[in-house]
């Protein structure tokens, strides 16, 4: 049994880079107003492998090996920006990315404000 581990590492690796993206966890960037906002995602994996072989008194050989690898994606929030000015909307832990859906308001009323200044100035 021959375990080609730089081979699985590799293709594992190609996973994870097509599929630990922000647009396959949360979506594209989008455009809110005059707000641009992109989603940002925290990636964590592992990866593991061991083997072995032996000879038991009976004169019998054997070997085993595994390997296994981990991932996980979370999503943390948002940044938002407008302009020069750039903010991060965060997503919060106990309320998954509601949290940061639940700000969406904020951002459009920051939104109307900032247009009824530019109304009044003019």
């Amino acid at each position: 049994m021959e375990l080609h581990l730089e081979e699985l590492l590799g293709k594992i690796t190609d996973f994870m880079k097509t599929e630990a993206n922000t647009e396959t966890v949360v979506g594209k960037e989008f455009q809110l107003g005059e707000f641009k906002c992109v989603p940002v995602i925290k990636v964590g994996m592992g990866f593991g492998s061991g083997g072995g072989e032996g000879t038991e008194a009976k004169g019998k050989k054997g070997e085993g090996m595994g390997a296994g690898a981990g991932m996980g994606i979370e999503p943390i929030g948002f940044l938002a920006t407008k302009g020069d000015e750039i903010s991060f909307i965060e997503a919060g832990k106990a309320h998954g990315l509601s949290a940061a859906f639940e700000k969406v308001p904020d951002l459009i009323e920051k939104l109307a404000i900032s247009r009824n200044k530019e109304t009044m100035a003019n």
